[in-house]
């Protein structure tokens, strides 16, 4: 079966550090990384503006279904078996609370990135890179 795609920003290293926590659980390959700001993720969010292109990380399906924010976070988690009970909470959690705690992160993740060692970015950017 063909792996589900995770659009994740390039640019950003907390959003790089925190695929790649999930990329660490994935032994099976489940998730294939793809950066927004590359020709495929170009392909993929063709009918998004740029700024909601980046505005959220982003997940397709192998059948082509896309979800966004805290909506994805039910199929990256789910797609993954060793988080598969993650992704499941993520579904039964209501749809406004879910967008909330994404956005939530998301409006501070260059603080949150600074919390990050320097060592821990680049060992993320690595694994992210070695999955593409």
């Amino acid at each position: 079966m063909a792996p589900t795609v995770l659009l994740y920003d390039h640019d950003c290293n907390f959003c790089v550090w925190m695929i790649a926590l999930v990329l660490r659980h994935d032994g099976a390959g489940a998730l294939r990384p793809v950066p927004i700001q590359s020709p495929e993720g170009d392909a993929l969010l063709a009918d998004l503006d740029p700024g909601r292109r980046l505005a959220s990380w982003h997940t397709v399906s192998p059948a082509g279904g896309r979800r966004s924010g805290g909506d994805a976070f039910e199929v990256a988690l789910g797609a993954v078996p060793r988080l598969a009970p993650l992704g499941r909470l993520a579904a039964r959690a209501p749809a406004g609370l879910r967008d909330a705690a994404y956005r939530l992160v998301a409006r501070r993740r260059v603080q949150l990135s600074r919390l990050v060692p320097s060592a821990s970015k680049r060992r993320a950017r690595a694994l992210v890179g070695d999955r593409r």
